[in-house]
């Protein structure tokens, strides 16, 4: 089994910056890949971004050159740096771990971006 927490979300007024990050413990094996999906009242949840554990990414198009996945193998953590927020980011944002062909989600954390 594998505990997904996360941490970092918040408000944040439009145009500006937050950090979430989302740490793995328990029966670890391969966390491939970790990503970041988000799901906004009324709308579908929705893939934000992913990273493997080779280090190629994929992101959403609304999210390209303003939102940087990276991750820290030695921590099992994966960051999500979020800049130029908008108010069209507001939504939950959950972690979402793949371990030995396990989905694994975190609890969410709620971003708010005010205009």
């Amino acid at each position: 089994q594998v505990r997904v927490v996360e941490s970092g979300g918040g408000l944040v007024l439009a145009g500006g910056s937050l950090r979430l990050s989302c740490a793995a413990s328990g029966n670890i094996f391969t966390l491939d890949p970790m990503g970041w999906y988000r799901q906004a009242p009324g709308k579908q949840r929705e893939l934000v971004a992913k990273i493997t554990t080779g280090g190629s990414t994929d992101y959403a198009d609304s999210v390209k050159g303003r939102f940087t996945i990276s991750r820290d193998g030695a921590k099992n953590t994966v960051y999500l740096q979020m800049n130029s927020l908008k108010p069209e980011d507001t939504a939950v944002y959950y972690c979402n771990i793949w371990d030995l062909g396990r989905i694994y989600w975190g609890q969410g954390t709620q971003v708010t971006v005010s205009s």
